[in-house]
């Protein structure tokens, strides 16, 4: 395991100075919701944020468990894990599968209060990977934005949140969202000062928040449709993955970091940064298909510390619902899982 550091910069480390993204991509898109339940969630939000961090964690832990234990996507989930960590006893699938509720409750809850939603010591919880963040910071101190990779890991809002406040300006490529939570969520974005790319035009405006010094944050977790996806090996099957952030690397030239934010054990929202990068695409000719090599690797790297930390990654998902091409196929040397079972997992 990589060895934890302190997150402050050593006396010759670029100073990084906070910007703020520009304008126009400071909007949130998508369907608010109707006025009425618009009025009764202010009254959640301000009950959320009154709120101590001790009494939201419990809370979190109260109500991931409660969902575990009900059912919800638990089949789902289980079948994930029995896929991807076969070599894990039933007992431990079932344990790192809390976890996950847990954590998307802990998300929740983390995410949607007013004000300063991080503890006091959030710069102290330490950095894995101190090489890659130095040369993160390094090379947005030129001027120049990175391209910042992550999952849906830990607390990834609140990892945005700790990245710009560490001088790394970010901007988000997000989808239009409905509803009062996920509206919610997207103000508190726009509020710690990230930025907001949607769909239409995504790669012109990638392209220019880089050459402005801004630094697009990107999912690459997710199933995508089968024709806008590149297939890519993850916990040893072939995952729908999006190809935007090799295409942005291609176009800009930016190097490419994962970015994860890693729960550290104790309560109130602590996260310490993981870091690995930069991650390079393949040299002219190494293959045939740049562009899936390159999402490859980077999907390489989040499978890496999704391995170490199991519970914090959102196995509700399910991230291998899109079938392969028939041409499609693991790279040599790669080890698929063993066939699940046809029954079901009990529970």
């Amino acid at each position: 395991m990589s060895e934890i550091v302190p997150a402050s910069p050593p006396p010759d480390a670029p100073t990084l100075t906070p910007k703020r993204p520009a304008e126009h991509l400071l909007r949130v898109v998508g369907t608010p919701p109707g006025r009425v339940v618009g009025f009764l969630t202010r009254f959640v939000w301000a009950f959320v944020t009154w709120l101590s961090p001790e009494s939201r964690d419990a809370l979190a832990r109260f109500v991931g468990n409660l969902a575990y234990r009900l059912g919800i996507r638990r089949r789902v989930a289980l079948e994930n894990l029995a896929m991807a960590l076969p070599e894990k006893s039933d007992a431990e699938r079932r344990e790192i599968a809390r976890g996950a509720y847990i954590n998307m409750s802990r998300v929740v809850l983390e995410s949607l209060p007013s004000g300063d939603r991080l503890p006091r010591d959030w710069a102290e919880q330490g950095v894995e990977g101190e090489a890659a963040w130095q040369a993160l910071k390094a090379h947005v101190a030129t001027g120049q934005g990175a391209l910042l990779v992550t999952a849906h890991f830990g607390n990834w809002e609140l990892l945005g949140d700790m990245v710009t406040r560490h001088g790394i300006p970010i901007v988000g490529l997000v989808r239009p969202l409905k509803g009062a939570l996920n509206t919610r969520i997207a103000e508190n974005r726009v509020r710690m000062g990230a930025g907001l790319i949607y769909p239409r035009g995504a790669i012109q405006e990638v392209i220019k928040a880089v050459k402005r010094g801004e630094s697009p944050f990107m999912l690459l977790d997710q199933a995508l449709p089968a024709k806008a996806a590149a297939f890519v090996p993850f916990f040893g099957k072939l995952a729908s993955t999006t190809p935007a952030m090799a295409v942005a690397a291609a176009r800009t030239k930016a190097p490419v970091f994962v970015v994860m934010g890693v729960r550290n054990g104790r309560g109130g929202a602590r996260l310490r940064l993981a870091v690995e990068g930069p991650i390079l695409p393949p040299a002219p000719g190494e293959c045939a298909d740049p562009m899936t090599e390159h999402t490859a690797r980077v999907t390489a790297a989040l499978e890496r510390c999704i391995r170490k930390y199991p519970d914090q990654w959102m196995w509700l998902h399910r991230r291998w619902k899109v079938q392969p091409p028939p041409e499609a196929a693991l790279p040599a040397g790669t080890t698929p899982p063993p066939p699940a079972s046809d029954a079901p997992p009990a529970g």
